[in-house]
């Protein structure tokens, strides 16, 4: 079997030696060109995924590079708050109501000062006593006129109730009891008018004496001891009625029109960083026509520190809105105004003109041109172009 195989070629004829030889020679040439295919596309196949893995790293690492290159800024979304609207102002301490007092009755020599500045007195306390030697003698004489007036009244109604005993029997006639009537009216009306002119000298004691009138703070003393006042010596004492005090803050028209009586204030004196709470109590109704301002009169509970005539600056609430609320770095301006810069939804600086109002330690409200709900740009501002991709970091305020 064998044997025949090699005699006969595949298509049944007789083969011969050197044909056997060309047509195995003929199948590895075969084999050996499908080899080389296959290597050639493999080599393709791999060179083609190498370029695109050249490619995508490529992609990657310009994308890494150009993220490298964008500024990270600070960004917020304010929202809206209550904000105070608030007045500044400056203006001198006073007395709210400032008492002055001084002689009322016809004067004399100060023999004792009894108060210093101060010190708190109630109403009709004596201040200061003047000598009253001489109108004590006054007093004395009055006093027995009025004894001596009485004393006639009593014999005078005496002699008329015995008139009236004997008219009955005849010995006294009806006009000798008449007489004695008319005698005892006398009497009487003598003892009201020495009883009323020992009043008056006693009164006129008594205003001899420098009372206070209201109860109050002392605030100063310009009277001593051996010194002889008179109706005409002007004041020697001022007292601020019931310690209370104010501050009268000077304010333009603009800022009078803001306000009204009730409004609260806070007052801190040159001098120390106390606050004190108060609320205006008076606006001005004229205004001055050569500084254009009106003055607002802030009340103030009593506190020494709080010194008549002293200065002091004032921060009076004038009212309330809600609006935006930034810090002074978002805030940018140039030769069209004020501006900030918000981010679109591609993470692209766009300026958005503001219009600002009141300014405070918390911010800067923003009264027109924000709702809130945007992102703006805290930090970095001033560094940013319109336009400009940024990588932005969200911030709490």
């Amino acid at each position: 079997m064998n044997y025949e195989a090699q005699m006969f070629g595949d298509d049944g004829q007789m083969a011969l030696p050197g044909e056997e030889r060309r047509s195995r020679r003929r199948w590895w040439i075969i084999g050996g060109i499908v080899a080389l295919v296959a290597i050639v596309a493999a080599a393709l196949m791999l060179s083609g995924g190498s370029k695109e893995a050249a490619t995508g790293e490529k992609a990657a690492t310009s994308e890494s590079q150009a993220d490298s290159q964008m500024p990270t800024v600070t960004v917020a979304v304010p929202g809206r708050r209550s904000i105070q609207r608030a007045i500044s102002a400056t203006g001198s301490l006073a007395a709210r109501r400032e008492m002055p007092v001084g002689v009322v009755g016809e004067g004399g020599m100060v023999t004792r000062v009894l108060v210093e500045p101060g010190a708190w007195v109630r109403a009709g306390q004596v201040l200061a006593t003047i000598d009253r030697s001489v109108q004590s003698e006054t007093v004395q004489s009055l006093a027995a006129q009025v004894r001596v007036a009485r004393a006639d009244a009593d014999i005078a109604q005496s002699e008329l109730d015995r008139a009236q005993q004997l008219v009955s029997r005849g010995f006294v006639s009806q006009a000798d009891v008449e007489r004695k009537t008319a005698t005892r009216d006398s009497a009487v009306a003598r003892v009201r008018v020495a009883e009323a002119q020992l009043a008056e000298a006693q009164a006129r004691n008594r205003r001899l004496d420098i009372r206070a009138p209201e109860a109050g703070l002392i605030l100063t003393r310009s009277v001593e001891p051996g010194q002889v006042v008179s109706p005409g010596s002007g004041t020697l004492f001022r007292i601020a009625k019931g310690g209370q005090m104010e501050l009268r803050a000077q304010l333009s028209e603009g800022d009078l029109q803001r306000l009204h009586v009730g409004v609260p204030a806070e007052v801190t004196p040159v001098g120390t960083d106390r606050t004190f709470r108060g609320e205006v109590w008076q606006v001005s109704p004229v205004i001055d026509p050569q500084t254009r301002q009106g003055i607002a009169r802030i009340s103030l509970s009593y506190d020494p520190a709080l010194r008549p005539g002293g200065f002091a600056g004032a921060r009076i609430i004038a009212g309330a809105s809600d609006a935006p609320l930034l810090p002074q770095s978002a805030i940018q301006s140039d030769a069209r105004g004020n501006f900030v810069y918000i981010l679109n939804d591609k993470d692209e600086a766009v300026r958005r003109p503001v219009r600002t109002g009141e300014v405070s330690d918390a911010g800067v409200a923003i009264v027109e041109g924000l709702n809130g709900t945007e992102r703006v740009v805290l930090t970095a501002g001033a560094f940013l172009n319109e336009g400009q991709k940024v990588k932005p970091e969200l911030k709490t305020l």
